[in-house]
């Protein structure tokens, strides 16, 4: 195979990767949000809730994860609910946004209760809801706290996109396995790589702009 035929796959691969990336991080940030949320309710029962499935989530290898949401539906329904190429890449999916909601959960609500009470007394003496005190005061304030070990989270994520390949979702990995490493060709599997660093590259330079832009928000 020449360079650009593998160049033509392996982007293939990498537009899977991207895409798992891309709907895993819309769908995990707003739910790791409403997570967080559960896990600092004043209910106990929702709170010990969701503070043990963090608990599980975060205890336990998203690999480990990957198997349990493609394999045991199948085996509690009697037959298999993700079959197919897209139902392969929605397991991963489940798996992977499940997985980051719980992590982005502990960072939002460590970023929240890092917020000083008086800013919270502030808005109730202007006579603001608590809805409008945490949109129009607090949101802002915790975005700024939260950016660098968000950032560091999202990376992460771009790199994990690899271990779909266990359920043979066709991300880059998988598509230098079956297409170009079956064929004893090797130096692919290093050339993927820069696909990776040119990526995280990117949203490195995109993360360190977003700090210079929220750095009048002081904490």
């Amino acid at each position: 195979m020449s360079f650009w035929q593998v160049t033509q796959l392996l982007l293939e691969g990498f537009g899977q990767t991207l895409l798992l990336f891309a709907l895993t991080l819309v769908l995990a940030l707003p739910l790791g949000l409403l997570v967080s949320f559960g896990a600092m309710s004043k209910f106990k029962p929702l709170m010990a809730a969701t503070r043990t499935l963090i608990w599980i989530i975060r205890g336990t290898p998203l690999m480990l994860q990957l198997f349990v949401v493609f394999y045991v539906p199948g085996f509690v329904f009697g037959s298999p609910i993700f079959s197919g190429t897209e139902g392969r890449f929605l397991a991963a999916l489940v798996a992977f946004v499940i997985n980051y909601a719980c992590y982005f959960a502990e960072i939002f609500r460590g970023g929240i209760l890092a917020i000083p009470q008086g800013q919270y007394e502030a808005g109730q003496v202007l006579g603001m809801t608590k809805t409008e005190i945490f949109f129009r005061v607090i949101l802002m304030q915790v975005i700024r706290r939260i950016l660098q070990p968000t950032a560091n989270e999202i990376i992460t994520l771009v790199k994990d996109t690899s271990l779909a390949r266990v359920i043979m979702v066709m991300e880059i990995f998988c598509v230098n396995e079956v297409s170009i490493l079956s064929r004893g060709i090797i130096w692919p599997l290093f050339y993927i790589g820069v696909f990776f660093l040119a990526f995280v590259g990117a949203l490195t330079l995109f993360f360190g702009w977003l700090e210079k832009k929220l750095s009048y928000y002081k904490v």
